[in-house]
């Protein structure tokens, strides 16, 4: 009866050590596996054949212990290891790692929600970030203004080559030096032409018909008829030359329409704050010029200097094609500089701001500097941005005031967000004495169209991806799950872990939060198995395997002895 105990004896002995080499070779085996978590086989004694249970001592005599036999060993847990494995860099975006607790969250065919340790993630022919399995990772995505959606797990897309984003400009930042020793900007420009009367030969008014209009050079011949076009070209303002504009003649085209027609062309600023009486009308005769005179003024300053010569207005009336002839009267003064910048609407259409500034006044505290802002991509009838602002510096030259710095575009049925509005930011412009006056932009935030071309993923889960225009938006946030005992997790292939009995729910999160750790982007986690420990396991186990074989064979040698006996 003892000798065959003793055999089953061995026989667990060779059970338990086998489980030992299993769990060694298993995590040998994957030495080399993305994530890998190594195992462990503890064991435990079996039960113990329990001759005496020992008695206590007495005044005669001691103690004595129990008397009791083991009959053995098994297998008492197979214990994962999840301490973290080295990070290996690798260079590929998509590859991610985490640096401590926590696991990807990815969906699975077979299993539903599952969970892994293992980043090696790519993006499938519809830009889906997924396992080397083609399984889908989840996080967080956004929303039409890539702001992220917590709470809400779905699948991880970074559509690169396909999306398309746009900024519209809400800030622009200037530099440079206005000149403090230039002449104060007195005067505009201004223009007269010809003067016109009717048919009847009276003097044009703002409301005599276009087809009225009769240049006393040619009495009795109209000069303009309904569907004529009068297009203005090659007018300069500050020497620069402006965009072509056309006036299409009808039947109730007034010469005040015309008037309003070329003031917007112009972009003549008539706001009362800039001083002067700019804008274009029809002299009545009571300010010393020729009733039915076209009078032009513009806003003071060199930089809005207007010239208009004989070739600028054209009309397509074969029998009139120069209808207007204007001459200066008086020509702008003043320092001013001119700079122009692009903005952005919400759509990323590009809008081109000029921006004139003209030294307003001199005082004991400083001095002012009025600035004026036009656009002739805005779409209402006239390019003017508003009314004139101003800058004000102190006796050292610095800017100590602005007005009016908030300029709004028209983008009316062009899709885009209307108006645009924009704030000008002059802080690091100066008032000192130089030779001449020098602004520039340094800085707007608006970008127009362009296209995903690459991305990366922060600590914290983020995807940020970047367009071709230099726009960096979010685009989805990797989620991860911690549990309470990750050791309760089941394991399945495909380097896969699914909730177990005693894992305990799974806690979502972003990296970072509640105890989770954090990504590492363009490198993976490499196994923890210790080979080391593995061999010296492997060299334990050989030895107790062999070793219960002995108790086997020694039992077997005694059976046959006793046998031998028996005969």
């Amino acid at each position: 009866m003892g000798l065959t105990s003793a055999m089953y004896t061995g026989l667990t002995g060779l059970n338990t050590n086998q489980f030992r080499i299993d769990t060694s070779g298993d995590n040998i085996a994957n030495v080399n596996t993305t994530a890998f978590k190594s195992s462990r086989a503890n064991f435990e004694n079996l039960m113990s054949k329990t001759v005496s249970n020992g008695t206590a001592p007495s005044d005669r005599s001691g103690g004595t212990n129990p008397l009791q036999i083991g009959m053995g060993s098994a297998l008492s847990s197979v214990q994962r290891n999840f301490s973290n494995g080295s990070i290996e860099p690798t260079g590929i975006p998509t590859d991610m790692a985490i640096e401590g607790n926590g696991f990807f969250i990815v969906n699975t065919p077979a299993y539903g929600q599952a969970f892994t340790r293992d980043g090696t993630f790519k993006l499938d022919a519809t830009n889906t970030l997924v396992t080397a399995d083609g399984f889908k990772v989840q996080g967080y995505g956004v929303d039409d203004n890539f702001n992220i959606i917590p709470g809400e797990l779905q699948d991880i897309t970074i559509p690169l080559g396909t999306m398309s984003a746009a900024r519209a400009t809400s800030n622009v930042a200037f530099d440079g030096n206005l000149n403090a020793n230039g002449p104060i900007a007195s005067q505009g420009t201004i223009l007269e032409s010809q003067a016109f009367v009717d048919l009847a030969g009276n003097p044009a008014t703002a409301n005599t018909l276009l087809s009225q209009l009769v240049d006393p050079g040619a009495p009795g011949v109209p000069l303009f008829a309904e569907g004529d076009v009068i297009t203005l070209a090659n007018v300069k303002k500050g020497g620069r030359q402006l965009p072509e504009e056309r006036f299409t003649v009808t039947a109730d085209s007034t010469l005040g329409d015309f008037a309003a027609f070329l003031q917007n062309s112009l972009g003549i600023n008539t706001d009362p704050e800039a001083g002067g009486t700019p804008g274009v009308r029809i002299s009545d005769g009571s300010d010393g010029v020729p009733a039915g005179t076209l009078v032009v003024e513009g806003n003071a300053g060199t930089a809005n200097g207007l010239e208009i010569d004989l070739s600028a207005i054209r009309s397509s009336n074969i029998n009139f094609n120069v209808p207007f002839n204007f001459t200066e009267t008086q020509a702008a003064n003043g320092e001013s500089v001119y700079t122009t910048f692009i903005a952005y609407d919400s759509l990323g259409t590009p809008i081109q701001v000029e921006l004139t500034l003209v030294l307003d006044s001199k005082t004991n505290a400083g001095n002012v500097w009025r600035y004026y802002a036009e656009s002739h991509d805005d779409t209402d009838v006239s390019s003017v941005l508003g009314g004139a602002g101003t800058l004000t510096f102190d006796n050292d030259g610095q800017l100590t005031a602005v007005s009016n710095n908030i300029i709004r575009i028209d983008r009316e049925n062009t899709g885009a967000l209307n108006p645009l509005q924009i704030e000008l930011n002059f802080d690091h412009v100066t008032g000192l004495t130089t030779q001449r006056s020098a602004m520039v932009m340094t800085s707007q935030d608006g970008f127009g169209t362009g296209t995903l071309n690459s991305f990366s993923v922060g600590s914290n889960g983020m995807i940020t991806g970047t367009f071709s225009n230099g726009l960096t938006r979010p685009l989805g946030q990797i989620a991860l799950a911690t549990f309470t005992n990750a050791e309760g997790l089941v394991g399945k292939v495909n380097n896969l872990y699914l909730v177990g009995p005693n894992s305990g729910p799974a806690v979502i999160t972003a990296p970072e939060e509640l105890g989770a750790g954090r990504v590492v982007s363009g490198a993976l986690e490499l196994s923890n198995v210790d080979l080391t420990r593995e061999f010296i396991g492997l060299i334990t186990a050989s030895t107790g395997f062999s070793a219960s074989g002995r108790v086997i064979s020694t039992s077997n040698e005694l059976l046959n002895e006793l046998l031998l006996i028996a005969r």
